[in-house]
């Protein structure tokens, strides 16, 4: 039983990553940031993995938690990594601010057999009002201006399934979020984060 004490530690968007993962498998979190995700999944689901950041205090603050960390650029593709040596493959809130999204997602494919994606939703229905009124939207999930802002690719939900069907990513499941609070209705229009799982075309389930 995952620690409850824990649970309250952890975004709601990386407690639905997490519910996506088997016991015991193999993960890979690029952009791991502090290492919360991967230190959840090590505790409560007795995962074998490793998280991948650029950030040197991330870095540290990842080890810190017993997390095993890569210090290197995503830019630079996924080549340290075999094909399929992982079962998931995460990369959240990072997708946005990647220079070639198809690359990534590629690699993704390649290193494992299911990977999962976090982003903010540009369709927000606040960010079409923002447009409206003659301003870049500034909201929790982007809360840059628009010169100072690393988000170079933001795209809506339907954008990024039309991107998914393109590379034969299959998408398995989707989770949409305002907030802490997941959102069922309309979720294109209310909702500031998109989760996706898809499942790699290199590899077939039994």
């Amino acid at each position: 039983m995952a620690n409850s004490a824990n649970l309250k530690n952890i975004r709601p968007d990386l407690l639905r990553i997490a519910s996506w993962i088997r016991p015991g498998s193999r993960v890979l979190d690029l952009g791991c940031g502090d290492g919360a995700l991967l230190a959840h999944l090590q505790e409560n689901k007795n995962v074998s993995g490793a998280g991948v950041e650029l950030d040197d205090d991330a870095v540290i603050a990842s080890t810190q938690r017993g997390v095993r960390v890569i210090q290197q650029d995503l830019e630079e593709g996924l080549a340290l990594f075999d094909d399929q040596q992982f079962d998931t493959v995460v990369l959240s809130r990072t997708l946005q601010s990647m220079r070639n999204t198809e690359k990534i997602l590629q690699e993704m494919a390649r290193v494992a057999r299911f990977g999962i994606v976090s982003f903010p939703n540009f369709g927000y229905w606040k960010h079409g009002v923002s447009i409206l009124a003659g301003r870049m939207p500034v909201t929790g999930e982007m809360p840059y201006q628009w010169y100072n802002t690393p988000n170079i690719h933001l795209c809506t939900l339907k954008d990024f399934q039309d991107l998914a069907e393109a590379l034969n990513l299959r998408i398995t499941d989707l989770a949409t979020f305002n907030g802490s609070r997941e959102v069922q209705f309309l979720p294109g229009w209310r909702s500031t984060l998109a989760v996706y799982r898809f499942a790699s075309p290199f590899f077939k389930e039994a």
